[in-house]
């Protein structure tokens, strides 16, 4: 058991780094909102991400590849993802500083908080990708665990717990910069947020369009990074 959590932890760290639409958000919330705020928009991504992890245990390999591979649900998953980044993106207004609460981040209400966890749940739920994600770690580390399920459950908890520890201080470091956001700061960032939300989305909608041709892009840009290495 003690080996399965020392081989989770770099997972959950490399996971706490992926660089999509969920790491930015995050980002600019616990900049804008706070500590609370971002905490848990955090939870409603990692229950999107454990509702993905329980499918992808529970599901039949068969049908989960043919699920991930839907060019549908592709163009489905971008298109939403997308109007979401285009809508922030016309409605966001200037930025008004909130002077009221701790260092100068407007307390939320409990409303508000859980409405920040059904966006971090939705906008990763809507990324058909993280699905295809957790079924390529059962698929890989699940024959290496023996299918065992305490060990898969040991395993997957460890890289989520890792995964949140992480994002914790990455909140906290973000948080710091609060002080340093000025209003027009903070509509530029929101504005930018939303505009990379965009490019996700329409990322898996081409996905979903042009599978094979996005797939030889993948290839070739997964070709020239070794080539990179060997040079250096």
């Amino acid at each position: 058991m003690f080996q399965d959590i020392l081989a989770a932890i770099p997972l959950g760290i490399f996971l706490a780094f992926l660089l999509g639409p969920v790491f930015f958000v995050l980002l600019e919330t616990a900049a804008i909102k706070g500590f609370r705020a971002a905490v848990f928009f955090d939870i409603g991504v990692i229950v999107a991400d454990i509702f993905f992890l329980s499918v992808s245990y529970l599901g039949t390999s068969k049908l989960l590849n043919s699920i991930k591979d839907d060019p549908a649900l592709f163009i489905f998953g971008g298109c939403i993802m997308a109007t979401y980044g285009v809508i922030t993106f016309v409605k966001e207004k200037k930025a008004i500083p909130h002077p009221d609460g701790e260092d100068g981040i407007r307390k939320l209400k409990k409303s508000a908080l859980f409405q920040l966890a059904v966006k971090g749940f939705l906008l990763n739920f809507v990324n058909i990708g993280v699905l295809g994600f957790w079924l390529g770690l059962i698929i890989v580390f699940g024959p290496q665990l023996e299918m065992n399920p305490n060990r898969l459950l040991v395993f997957f908890a460890t890289v989520i717990i890792t995964y949140f520890v992480i994002d914790l201080a990455k909140i906290l470091l973000a948080k710091k910069l609060n002080h340093k956001l000025t209003p027009t700061r903070i509509y530029k960032l929101k504005k930018g947020i939303s505009i990379l939300i965009i490019i996700f989305g329409v990322v898996l909608i081409s996905r979903g369009i042009f599978p094979s041709e996005m797939e030889q892009i993948e290839n070739q840009v997964e070709n020239i990074i070794p080539e990179k290495d060997t040079i250096n």
